[in-house]
């Protein structure tokens, strides 16, 4: 399957609600599925109508939005929580069963016949209301393959128009969804969709795995949220696919991730990772006189991403011991100095002592370059200091 083929199942307002420090009003709701909207996201999931009388309200207003993105809410395999799902007016229905042992005999104690039956019957009603529907079994990575091909074929046979693989506790690595995926995928008719958790540090690594080896369909949310550590995250999907192929991410609307990451993270009390795909506070921070040198001739020779693709600029670090020349007489320019070479490399080792008692200021590097070429080397550390 080509990765072109990919579409996003954004899930920040189900997986998300799921989240510790996530309680999204009925306004944040409908502010982050427009803004996920605008993004272009293909698909926005939401929480089971069944939670609460709030939750259903909710699924009803976001899906009378008329947004572009096509509505999906979540919910067990029974009858009453589909019929009250259908009841929301949304696009498409996600329905799950947990097909592992430790599911099955711990959290609701049915047989993989009883599983199949069950979810015969929500099919079945879901197709009879003209809804998009997807079967997915819960914890399918510690589930045997054998009764995961049982269940995945039974419901392909009723025409369900996508499975769900989905690693519920983060335990895959990209080589266990390369197999599991390819075993489904050889299997079914029907698209497939992927949910990774990242409890092991895996989940966007193991998302690509699968859209490599004919998912369709990848499960995220916006900064990664949801139930323990959370899910793929949006951005971190994005990044790795720019990184395969640009063009892979050319439908969507790259600026806004910032605003999203901003913005969940304002709501939720989080603070964004400095190291966090595309919008962490260094993502594009150069420091090393070596890298600055070279990202100044040609920023792809440190950087697999354009950061003005995202509305984003790079910034090079002076103000430290490792700083070069190059970066330093490049910023004398963008301050409107005439610093030759020999003065560069001059400032260049002034900041470099100096920063060696610890690291310079960007504002106190502009006034040394702009004081430079005025005082000699003495005067300047004298006002350094």
């Amino acid at each position: 399957m080509a990765l072109h083929d990919l579409r996003i199942v954004d899930s920040t307002l189900r997986e998300g609600e799921q989240f510790a420090r996530a309680h999204f009003t009925k306004a944040q709701k409908r502010e982050i599925a427009l803004s996920l909207d605008a993004f272009g996201v293909e698909y926005i999931e939401l929480t089971n109508p069944s939670a609460s009388p709030c939750s259903f309200d909710d699924a009803r207003m976001i899906s009378g939005l008329g947004l572009r993105a096509r509505v999906l809410v979540h919910c067990r395999c029974t009858m009453e929580d589909a019929r009250r799902a259908v009841a929301t007016g949304a696009h498409g229905v996600n329905v799950l069963f947990g097909t592992s042992r430790q599911l099955r005999e711990h959290s609701h104690g049915r047989s993989v016949a009883q599983i199949i039956a069950a979810a015969t019957e929500v099919i079945e009603y879901l197709q009879a209301q003209g809804v998009e529907n997807r079967f997915s079994c819960e914890d399918a990575f510690r589930t045997p393959i054998d009764t995961l091909l049982e269940v995945y074929r039974a419901v392909d046979a009723l025409g369900v128009n996508r499975v769900g693989i989905a690693d519920t506790v983060g335990v895959a690595d990209p080589m266990g969804v390369f197999e599991v995926v390819s075993a489904i995928r050889a299997a079914v008719r029907a698209d497939i969709e992927f949910h990774g958790h990242d409890d092991s540090g895996c989940a966007i690594a193991n998302a690509h795995a699968a859209l490599r080896t004919g998912a369709t369909h990848i499960d995220t949310t916006i900064l990664g949220i949801g139930e323990r550590n959370g899910i793929t995250p949006l951005g971190g999907l994005i990044a790795r696919l720019y990184a395969t192929d640009r063009t892979l991410v050319a439908r969507y609307n790259l600026p806004l991730l910032a605003h999203l990451d901003r913005r969940i993270a304002e709501i939720t009390g989080v603070t964004i990772p400095f190291n966090n795909y595309v919008t962490g506070e260094n993502a594009f921070a150069h420091k090393a006189g070596l890298h600055a040198k070279a990202v100044l001739s040609d920023p792809t020779s440190y950087e697999a991403l354009d950061p003005a693709d995202f509305g984003l600029q790079r910034r090079l670090e002076l103000g430290h011991r490792l700083t070069g020349w190059n970066a330093v007489a490049h910023r004398a320019v963008s301050l409107g100095l005439a610093l030759d070479e020999r003065q560069a490399r001059a400032a260049t080792s002034e900041i470099k002592r100096l920063a060696d008692a610890g690291p310079l200021s960007a504002h106190c590097v502009d006034e040394l370059l702009r004081r430079w070429p005025a005082q000699n080397e003495e005067g300047v550390r004298i006002w350094a200091q």
